[in-house]
């Protein structure tokens, strides 16, 4: 069943933070400019970092830029999609089965020796992982709990209620990825050189976020 922001807010605020509902999103109460705050931030973007979630999951061809000419090592350089937040992907072929073993990202592009590249990412598109429409109810609950967590220190929770939360948040992020990963044709994951210089050819194999607050 689809959600919406405000039944969001209200799971965060009923289901784990104690405080009353809100009628609307226009309610003139604290708790409610606390979570817009949270949701303005990047709260979305946040959730859907942490994971390679197939509802967000969208398919782009991307062909190199040709106002950027690197001084040296790989030729062409790849600007991101604007509504790209994390990577699924990256190949030479448009079925997507051959990965692009040697590439590199330097100030948010990717640079490669092919002059156009294939990738599946997680996109924050209105049709995609913005989309609530298309949100599973665990991701949705993950949602709450993550904004619930976000808000105990403004709304005076207690360091073992936040504690709690939390604890609660990683649960929900682990049974959203464990249903999600049961769902469709099974991901490999990129395998390129995450490198710090367009000069290195060396391949590593990146194997996810490096950070989570939830894992």
């Amino acid at each position: 069943m689809a959600t919406t922001q405000l039944q969001l807010y209200n799971a965060a605020l009923v289901e784990h933070l104690g405080e009353r509902r809100l009628a609307s999103l226009a309610e003139d109460r604290e708790p409610r400019r606390v979570l817009d705050d949270i949701w303005d931030g990047g709260a979305r973007e946040y959730c859907l970092e942490q994971g390679s979630w197939k509802f967000a999951l969208r398919v782009a061809k991307l062909v190199y830029n040709p106002a950027i000419t690197p001084s040296f090592g790989f030729q062409y350089a790849f600007e991101k999609p604007t509504d790209f937040v994390k990577i699924t992907k990256l190949c030479s072929d448009e079925h997507l089965q051959a990965p692009l073993l040697n590439y590199t990202e330097e100030a948010g592009m990717w640079f490669a020796d092919t002059q156009e590249v294939y990738i599946s990412y997680v996109s924050k598109d209105a049709a995609y992982g913005f989309d609530m429409s298309r949100w599973p109810e665990t991701f949705s609950k993950f949602v709450a709990a993550y904004l619930a967590a976000s808000a105990s220190n403004r709304l005076k929770q207690s360091g073992n209620d936040k504690l709690a939360i939390e604890k609660t948040a990683r649960r929900l992020l682990t049974d959203a990825r464990s249903k999600d990963a049961i769902q469709g044709a099974t991901q490999f994951m990129p395998q390129g050189g995450w490198v710090s210089s367009r000069g290195s050819r060396s391949a590593t194999l990146n194997r996810g976020s490096k950070v989570s607050l939830y894992g």
